[in-house]
């Protein structure tokens, strides 16, 4: 009997274990916007379902490195569906850095006002009989930080110039 329900639970093991899955891509971290307090970055998570029906997104957790130190991290709870049969549904991973740990990384902005980064999300679903599932997904390289040309007006007069 024993050697029986090992059988079955094996087969059912492997028939999850080959069954087709959402997934999902991140994209680069791109400049946002600024408050008084701090700048936002964001990214998108890329994600396709092979299912026919919508699947309810559990939660993100996403951590942002800079220069080896974690600068912002959080959750988003309940983002909303993942859409179905092959549609590329993208949500939005925003993250706040403060002034006061860019002036920090000062010796890493240098002269070409870049911020090498990492950022490590999660993303959890909830697949019909699996349950919760968790996809992985990491990105790293360098943002621009905006200067105050980007701000008055001064990078458009320079692409006027070029054109």
């Amino acid at each position: 009997m024993a050697s029986m329900m090992d059988k079955a639970k094996g087969f059912v093991a492997d028939k999850i274990a080959h069954m087709p899955k959402p997934e999902a891509s991140l994209d680069k971290v791109t400049f946002k916007g600024m408050t008084r307090e701090s700048i936002t970055v964001h990214s998108h998570v890329n994600v396709t379902n092979p299912y026919s029906h919508r699947i309810p997104i559990c939660d993100i957790t996403f951590t942002l490195k800079c220069g080896g130190k974690e600068v912002a991290s959080g959750t988003i709870p309940d983002p909303g569906w993942i859409e179905d049969s092959g549609e590329v549904t993208k949500l939005e991973v925003p993250a706040k850095v403060p002034y006061d740990f860019l002036i920090s990384l000062m010796k890493d902005v240098g002269r070409d006002w870049d911020i090498d980064y990492e950022l490590l999300v999660k993303l959890t679903i909830d697949l019909p009989i699996i349950g919760n599932f968790t996809i992985p997904l990491d990105t790293a390289g360098e943002f621009k930080l905006p200067t105050l040309s980007d701000f008055f007006g001064g990078s458009a007069k320079t692409e006027e110039a070029t054109a």
